[in-house]
Formats: C-alpha cells, structure tokens, sequence
C-alpha cells in the first residue's frame, strides 16, 4: 500500500469516527433535553396551537362503569410513595412533577420534572401530558391530548397512581 492509499485510508476512518461521536452526542442530548421542534430549532417564536380536548376513540369498560356521574371531590394517590394522599378539587389546576412549584411533587424516578397537569372544563377534569419522558397513562392508555378523566379511572405516572374520587 503507498503512501496516499493509506492517508486516504486515514481519512476515511477519522470521518467515520467523528460522525459516530456526533451521533451519540445528539443521542445524549435527545436523552437529557427531550426533542426539539422544528420551529425552535429554526429560531422562530410562533407558539403551536393548544391541542383540544379529545375523547378517547374507544373506552375501555372499566372506564364505561367508572362513568356514572357526579362531581370529583377529591384527588386520592393510590399507589406509589406518596399512596394515602388526597387533594381537594377546587376549580384551579393541579400541576403533577418533581419540581418543587408543583401542585403534587412525586419523588418518582420516573416522573418528568412538569409531567401532567389535572384541570376542570366544562364541568369535567382533564388530564394532560406535558412532554413528559415517560407518558401519562389513563387506564393503560397513554395520554397524547388533554382527555376527560372519569371517576374512579387510574391515572398512571411513573409509579405513581392517582384517581378521582367523590
């Protein structure tokens, strides 16, 4: 092999190398600050349009029983570190997260710092995922739009587990 085989050679596996070590770079930083739009990656403000309320296409029957009317009073953990603690319902909404300003702060390895958020709209809760890490669950169902949550269906975060109750 001469000399400028092998210097193209060397080449070739320095570009090989520096595109494997950006790759894992981007891996890391997807990992560490979630996914970044396209519209910030570009530097443009324009805010995305708030998705609406959506019922879920199909229920599961445990939701369907869990239907039969009255208001929530309460938001009671049921399962988790936290298992026993109850929230009264006013007509503000309950940020869920690690982070300290959070309405109920999980210490939940597997919770988001701002994971999901409960709020009232026309006269029903909603839950809603705030780009957590690792999704919002309501009945084994994970939650992609703010979706209307019934009494008594579980609300799964990391492993946390919330309900409404009356």
């Amino acid at each position: 092999m001469n000399a400028l085989e092998l210097t193209l050679v060397r080449i070739g596996f320095l570009a090989v190398l520096w595109l494997f070590v950006i790759a894992a770079v981007g891996v890391v930083r997807t990992d560490l600050f979630g996914q970044v739009s396209q519209r910030r990656r570009r530097g443009t403000t324009t805010p995305r349009p708030i998705p609406q309320p959506s019922m879920p296409a199909e229920r599961p029957p445990r939701a369907q029983r869990a239907q039969r009317g009255g208001t929530p009073q309460l938001l009671l953990v049921t399962a988790g570190a936290l298992a026993g603690t109850s929230l009264g319902l006013t007509d503000q909404q309950i940020t869920i997260g690690r982070a300290d300003d959070a309405t109920l702060v999980l210490a939940d390895d597997y919770a988001s710092t701002r994971h999901a958020r409960l709020f009232p709209q026309d006269g029903q809760w909603l839950v809603e995922d705030l780009g957590s890490t690792n999704g919002t669950y309501l009945d084994r169902q994970k939650v992609t739009a703010p979706t209307p949550v019934p009494i008594g269906v579980p609300i799964r975060i990391g492993k946390t587990v919330l309900e409404l109750r009356r």
